[in-house]
């Protein structure tokens, strides 16, 4: 197969996957607008309307993060370009695109979840199921179906999802130029029953959303890829919002300005883009013990 077959597969695949029926495009325009028009978010509608009159009049650029107000979680702008190199420069200023319904925006959250590798926690339960290795965890080796997998609907969650079909197209161009990535979490039928995917620029790890088809498969994929983070040098994993199973792993919220604040320090560190490749079997992540400094360190 020549690249130029190879690239057309590619692009076909994504055509088949990165898509809404007529059905899927009413239900989400019907119930991301109905997850607006609540209380606590209907000034983020308002919002919304000052923000797209002011691309009509000339706006452009990035917005300053620290301009989103608290009120309406991080509200600052709307995303008319989502090219590679405005989304590495939006990620790089604690921006990130998202969107229910109505145009895509950004936002910059009041505060953000993160992991700093030496305060890593793994439960004894976790540790003794990498340790049985009944699961594989690959990186980079489908993304397409990961975040595919990523925008499913959620039990007992709005049958809506802010992973649209731009969006898919926009990280999976991140992806092929090796600043998206993904891990994924394979059964012993080969089938994928978790994992997630994020961006990576210079030495931070942005996750932009996990899935599991299977009890604590996420929690796998996710140990292992907080493993290499910590291997490979990087100096914070960012989950964005705080959610019960990250916090359990010993992630912490901090204020956005305290994360902003690093943020420049840490983007500018050297990278590691292109594909990823695990360099580590289940039983080997499940013998980590952070050190003091982040360092890995076996378990004695």
């Amino acid at each position: 197969m020549t690249q130029a077959d190879s690239a057309n597969d590619k692009a076909s695949r994504r055509a088949a996957l990165f898509r809404e029926s007529t059905g899927q495009r009413l239900q989400r325009a019907v119930f991301g607008s109905l997850r607006a028009i609540q209380p606590k978010r209907a000034g983020s509608v308002a919002l919304t309307a000052r923000f797209m009159l002011r691309d009509l009049l000339g706006g452009a650029g990035l917005p300053d993060p620290l301009s989103a107000p608290k009120s309406h979680d991080g509200l600052c702008g709307t995303a008319r370009d989502l090219s590679v190199s405005t989304l590495l420069e939006a990620h790089s200023h604690g921006l990130h695109p998202a969107s229910h319904a109505g145009p895509v925006k950004w936002w910059s959250p009041p505060e953000r979840c993160v992991l700093f590798f030496d305060e890593f926690h793994m439960s004894k339960r976790l540790r003794s199921r990498l340790r049985q290795a009944r699961h594989t965890v690959t990186f980079d080796r489908d993304f397409e179906a990961v975040i595919t997998a990523c925008a499913e609907p959620r039990p007992g969650k709005w049958p809506v999802t802010w992973i649209t079909p731009k969006l898919m197209h926009a990280y999976a161009a991140l992806h092929d130029g090796g600043f998206a990535h993904s891990f994924e979490v394979w059964n012993r039928d080969s089938e994928l029953v978790g994992g997630g995917y994020g961006v990576a620029i210079g030495g931070i790890f942005i996750v932009e959303s996990q899935f599991a088809r299977e009890d604590n498969a996420s929690k796998i994929g996710f140990s292992v890829l907080n493993w290499h983070l910590a291997h490979w040098g990087f100096a914070l994993n960012d989950n964005k919002g705080p959610a019960r199973h990250v916090l359990e792993m010993g992630f912490r919220v901090i204020p956005r300005g305290d994360y902003l604040a690093r943020l420049p320090g840490i983007v500018s560190q050297p990278g590691r883009t292109g594909p990823w490749r695990v360099e580590a079997d289940l039983p080997t992540v499940a013998a980590w013990q952070p050190g003091s400094a982040g360092h890995m360190q076996a378990a004695e």
